[in-house]
């Protein structure tokens, strides 16, 4: 696009760059012979130097907004100070071969290679295609074959111009594409962003698994509280604790299946807590209540005589 512009500037402002042109050479011829001196050199340098800034300014201003248009058209305002700051990085040795010999810079050489070759056929079938037009050269004016030069040679620019742009709109593509999956985490890095905010999975199971054991520990330290332990009779028991002036009904302080059930009968025996074989009741309660909650109201008949019971083992009823 900056060389479609710098194309557009030459064609819109040719007039003034002839004459500019034309008053510095005859300015110049006029001024031969003269007495060199600090005041005539600088008279001479203001006034070329002048022309030549009216004839570059123009051009230079087309091309600096066209630059500042297309960047913004492509990724919006996006200022970066920290680009300009100096990075001592940059001069490591491996770093700077592990980018000679990337993927991204094999990837600019062969776009840069492409583009030169292009150019360079663009610019070969264009001189072949004017060759007819050459002969007759001979008989023309030095003015006319400056015209015909610059004919030949906005010809050979907006056609490189033209291939430049089918390869800049692929590779403004290819450059989006790299730059996304340049942004997508890897596996490893997933893993390691989640250890960060969420801790190590192992660590984390670890404390799981001491908060476990530390509850179980003192589930089964209540057993030694309880009033009765519920089974039914190997695979379920659940220990019920019954304070008439601090609990509103009876509360299951633990209760297991499997092995955690025959530790809990075993702390049981061992406290002197009377153990009831009910199955049904065992299984419903086990099924019903957490630890630490009161029998349902369902239950409570069930449960009502089973510490009956125990109360009159126990020499209280």
């Amino acid at each position: 696009m900056i060389i479609f512009m710098g194309i557009l500037g030459l064609i819109i402002f040719s007039g003034q760059i002839y004459s500019s042109l034309a008053n510095v050479f005859f300015y110049s011829v006029s001024k031969i012979g003269m007495e060199l001196n600090p005041t005539s050199v600088y008279d001479l340098l203001l006034v070329n130097g002048s022309a030549i800034i009216k004839i570059l300014a123009p051009i230079l201003i087309l091309l600096g907004l066209a630059g500042l248009l297309i960047n913004l058209a492509q990724v919006g305002l996006a200022l970066s100070p920290e680009s300009i700051k100096p990075q001592f990085n940059k001069f490591n040795i491996v770093k700077g071969l592990k980018r000679l010999f990337s993927t991204r810079t094999l990837f600019s050489l062969t776009r840069d290679i492409i583009k030169i070759i292009i150019i360079g056929y663009i610019t070969y079938i264009t001189f072949r295609g004017e060759m007819a037009n050459y002969i007759p050269l001979a008989d023309q004016e030095v003015g006319q074959i400056f015209i015909f030069a610059g004919h030949v040679t906005i010809k050979i620019l907006l056609r490189a111009a033209i291939a430049l742009l089918v390869l800049a709109i692929l590779d403004y593509a290819y450059q989006r594409y790299d730059f996304e999956k340049n942004l997508k985490m890897t596996k490893q890095e997933i893993k390691d962003e989640l250890k960060k905010y969420e801790g190590d999975p192992l660590i984390k199971m670890r404390i799981r698994r001491i908060q476990r054991e530390m509850a179980r520990a003192r589930m089964l330290h209540e057993v030694r509280k309880a009033d009765v332990v519920v089974t039914n009779p190997t695979h379920i028991a659940v220990a019920l604790k019954y304070d008439a002036e601090k609990m509103p009904a009876p509360t299951v302080v633990a209760k297991g299946q499997r092995l955690l059930a025959e530790k809990i009968k075993e702390i049981a025996k061992l406290a002197g807590v009377p153990i009831v074989e009910n199955k049904p009741l065992a299984r419903a309660l086990f099924e019903a209540v957490e630890i630490g909650m009161t029998v349902p109201a369902k239950l409570y008949r069930a449960v009502a005589e089973v510490l009956a019971y125990v109360y009159k083992l126990k020499g209280k009823i």
